[in-house]
């Protein structure tokens, strides 16, 4: 815990930032300004212990290991942040720093009990491995952990086999059993940043399609399948729900198009469409 409490007070230090400034860094982000990215990061290490906090008390896992972990999404987060997102960075990074911190959990949570001696190498074995890589600044070699640990490294062997074990996916792993194995598998198809601009996507589209005239709202609903049918509808079909020929259903399509993208004021399409 003396690390933990080390930690929470050299991150104090960094003050944390307003909305304005971070939007000047995510400017300076997008040109290249590598400083800003760290300036970001360190801003927001408090974030990462807030989420860690949560878990800390459910997983038997180091809490800087998780720590650690989620500050490798924060850093990812801050080096894709844009001032085009138009939100606070802390609500674009939750959802990376979550992601880091559910697959080190799912690669590391046992919930099958191993010897309380080989338990006990494998605790002291991530600290002694944070402590060696924050005084090198690099990976310890099996024999450099082993002789830390006075053991053979047979027996430190022996014990990292047990890093290795299987569960049932239907085991609950919550206290309250509202959540199992199965369900903190990683999804790696998942991409946060990619559901962030599709988010931003529906709301400037509902926007825009909001200032058409009713008659190109419809067109355009039907023409997009906004409504999720299994079958959009044809020109013809929405020609004759409004009682004028599909050429004509044709020519309020692209007149509303147009409008579309006048609105849009030069800005990048890909920010706009899903």
């Amino acid at each position: 815990m003396k690390m933990y409490e080390m930690y929470l007070n050299q991150i104090q230090r960094f003050p944390l930032l307003d909305a304005e400034s971070e939007r000047e860094l995510a400017v300076k982000i997008s040109a290249g300004d590598k400083k800003a990215v760290t300036h970001l990061v360190n801003s927001n290490l408090r974030l990462v212990v807030s989420i860690a906090n949560k878990f800390k008390k459910t997983y038997k896992v180091s809490v800087m290991d998780l720590i650690q972990e989620g500050n490798l999404g924060l850093m990812a987060a801050a080096e894709k942040f844009s001032p085009e997102y138009e939100t606070r960075f802390s609500t674009y990074a939750y959802p990376w720093i979550l992601q880091y911190m559910l697959r080190f959990l799912h690669n590391k949570t046992s919930i099958i009990s191993i010897p309380q001696r080989k338990e006990e190498v494998l605790r002291r074995l991530s600290t002694i491995q944070s402590e060696y890589s924050e005084a090198t600044g690099k990976k310890a070699s099996k024999k450099e952990l082993a002789l830390s640990l006075g053991i053979t490294e047979d027996e430190l062997n022996s014990a990292l086999e047990c890093l290795y074990t299987c569960t049932s996916l239907d085991s609950e792993c919550m206290e309250d059993g509202s959540m199992t194995v199965g369900e903190l598998i990683p999804d790696f198809t998942y991409d946060p940043e990619r559901n962030f601009f599709i988010e931003i996507a529906k709301s400037n589209i509902k926007q825009l399609v909001a200032d058409l005239s009713e008659k190109e709202r419809v067109v355009i609903s039907g023409r997009y399948n906004f409504d999720g049918l299994a079958n959009a509808p044809t020109l013809r079909e929405i020609g004759l729900s409004l009682g004028v020929s599909a050429e004509t259903i044709r020519q309020t399509e692209l007149k509303a198009l147009k409008k579309i993208r006048q609105a849009l004021n030069g800005k990048t399409l890909e920010l706009y469409t899903a």
